[in-house]
């Protein structure tokens, strides 16, 4: 892969991380389309159960790259461009992401890491939305996924202020799933990760879609989901090795299958 993005494979998990650190990884159309590609690769192979997005200590992603994207960009080069497709691209990988962040997650960061299925966060990173001081608004998603992380009155102060926020708030507003310490932040979310790549793939496939659901549908229809989604389980292996496991007190060896 281009320079862009570096994939450190550490299977069952893979790490994809941002990697430009000479503008605090700022998101372009080069690094948006690589990592779009490099996920869609890992989300291919079967050897990689999870993936973790992450950048560096000091910068996840501190936003679009304003100088080579919004200085001289009209409704129609945006247009043109729909950067947010890839961000609509990333959301559609089946596998499990999570996004782990530390220093700088802000604008189209954020908003790239609320694409991700988990958000956890070294006690040093900052949040944030401040597209508003720019006059104009989030563009990919930051409208919709803060409001629906941490509700209508939050989002509201934190989209129309463009304050950034500490990785304690987020997590207090429900964005963060956790918060690790300085010295050991990708250790621990590569440790989450390689959980989660323990417990059954189709079992762990079904629930991100019925979770994800929950955001996009009606009270009824995620319960229908769910429920021919339970039933579906225990027509794999993974049910019939996990419930043999359970009675025989045993590690279980999960397949995918």
């Amino acid at each position: 892969m281009p320079n862009t993005i570096l994939v450190h494979r550490e299977e069952p998990i893979a790490v994809v991380q941002l990697n430009r650190p000479e503008v605090l990884n700022a998101l372009n159309e080069e690094l948006m389309g690589e990592l779009l590609l490099s996920l869609q690769q890992l989300d291919a192979d079967d050897a990689v159960r999870c993936i973790v997005i992450t950048g560096n200590e000091k910068a996840f992603a501190a936003g679009a790259d304003i100088k080579e994207t919004f200085v001289t960009a009209t409704p129609v080069t945006m247009l043109a461009q729909d950067l947010t497709t890839k961000w609509e691209g990333i959301r559609k990988v089946k596998k499990p992401i999570i996004a782990a962040v530390s220093g700088y997650a802000l604008g189209g960061g954020c908003e790239l890491a609320m694409t991700c299925d988990i958000i956890v966060a070294s006690e040093t990173a900052q949040f944030g939305q401040p597209e508003v001081n720019l006059g104009i608004i989030p563009g990919a998603g930051g409208t919709q996924r803060l409001a629906r992380a941490a509700g209508k009155y939050v989002a509201m102060e934190l989209i129309l202020t463009g304050r950034r926020f500490k990785a304690e708030e987020a997590k207090s507003i429900g964005l963060v799933a956790q918060v690790y310490p300085a010295a050991s932040w990708l250790d621990d979310a590569k440790a989450l990760a390689r959980t989660i790549a323990e417990k059954p793939p189709v079992a762990v496939r079904l629930a991100t879609e019925a979770i994800d659901l929950a955001f996009s549908s009606t009270l009824e229809a995620g319960l229908e989901f769910e429920r021919k989604a339970f039933y579906l389980l225990f027509a794999t292996e993974d049910k019939q090795e996990g419930v043999d496991a359970f009675v025989n007190k045993r590690t279980p060896v999960f397949k995918g299958r």
